[in-house]
């Protein structure tokens, strides 16, 4: 179980891909399954075997220039295939590092075990990688969405044995029983198309109180990127920049507040006493970690129908959908109108870990008999 070298397992805030691997590896393990996992010293999750070439996770680097960051990776993927030789009795290699991965399991080879790579981002990224794919009938990949899936390159497509939609441990967990407030909350990494510029002058303009709670790049409160200002690196971060030029502006600190990280109780929390979580995306969201969350937190999704949004939630019985950017503010006060319990009852159904963990145990052993 390949989960790269960004973020510990289980990471300590946010980390997509890092808390499904936390929340896939024990039920896997529960079900029969020996787990080695390749990941970074830092990560607690219990494993079988651990391989680690980094001792902590390398996340700070990854939005770097290409000349300072490639090594990372290479690093990374080098300690997983001698692990590979190492342990000869491999059945299957389980990846989640973008486009390296796959071009790694690619090469090793006839030799070497089958591998599965999960696709967790926009399939239209690395048209050139993926429009011209050769697996050799030994790799293949899964979505984390159809609506993902739907987008990607032929030839990707053509090795795609399904998808299986993303988990959280809350859904299996005692429900939070928390009074709703009357604020909305975005949760997620700051970014163009996560869309919380457009969350935060929709809360001033519809006059409702947002939190954004998420880290901008690497710094994952004010204090932190504060001290990051004087660095000239920071200032030409993607997400700096768009933090400091869209969103910032409407962040006043009592309409709109930016809380940077939360994090366990915390977070759960947060999000258990919204009116609603916001997801007004500028993109295809592939899998939707912070929707099923929501769910399991019994709190309503209004959002953006993009992307995996319609497969996740039912209009007007979890949350409540548009195609206009605009209509996404006076949704949000029409959100007291779903039942959070319909929301929890929806995400015990679909989004427990142990329903994941049975998708891809399906997915392992078709791969198995077509190799």
């Amino acid at each position: 179980m390949n989960a790269g070298p960004w973020l510990p397992v289980p990471p300590p805030g946010y980390g997509g891909i890092e808390n499904i691997v936390a929340a896939l590896v024990p039920e896997l393990r529960r079900l029969g399954v020996t787990v080695v996992l390749a990941s970074v010293g830092e990560s607690t999750l219990e494993a079988d075997a651990h391989v680690a070439v980094f001792d902590r996770g390398q996340f700070p680097a990854i939005q770097r220039p290409y000349n300072q960051a490639v090594g990372v990776v290479q690093a990374h993927q080098h300690a997983v295939v001698r692990a590979l030789r190492e342990h000869g009795d491999v059945d299957l290699i389980h990846d989640h590092v973008e486009a390296a991965g796959l071009v790694t399991l690619a090469t090793l080879g006839g030799d070497a075990p089958p591998g599965l790579q999960t696709l967790h981002w926009d399939l239209h990224k690395h048209p050139e990688l993926y429009g011209s794919f050769d697996g050799g009938g030994r790799v293949f990949v899964n979505g984390v969405s159809a609506a993902q899936l739907a987008r990607a390159p032929q030839a990707l497509r053509d090795h795609a044995v399904g998808h299986v939609h993303l988990a959280t441990p809350l859904a299996a967990e005692p429900p939070i029983e928390v009074n709703k407030g009357s604020y909305a909350v975005v949760l997620g990494r700051i970014n163009p198309g996560k869309g919380q510029d457009l969350a935060a002058r929709l809360a001033h303009e519809h006059g409702f109180d947002l939190v954004l709670a998420g880290p901008v790049g690497p710094y994952r409160n004010a204090s932190e990127l504060a001290a990051a200002e004087s660095d000239p690196a920071a200032q030409l971060n993607p997400d700096v920049i768009f933090w400091r030029e869209k969103v910032a502006p409407h962040v006043d600190g009592v309409r709109v507040r930016w809380i940077g990280t939360v994090t366990g109780r915390d977070r759960d929390l947060l999000v258990a006493g919204a009116r609603a979580a916001l997801f007004p995306l500028r993109w295809e969201e592939p899998g939707g970690t912070a929707v099923v969350e929501s769910l399991a937190l019994g709190t309503p999704v209004v959002g953006i129908a993009r992307g995996c949004l319609p497969e996740l939630i039912e209009d007007g019985v979890t949350g409540l959908l548009t195609d206009s950017e605009e209509a996404l503010g006076e949704l949000t006060g029409k959100a007291v109108t779903i039942d959070s319990r319909a929301c929890r009852a929806e995400a015990e159904r679909r989004f427990t870990p142990a329903v994941m963990a049975e998708g891809y145990l399906s997915l392992y052993e078709q791969i198995r008999n077509r190799s």
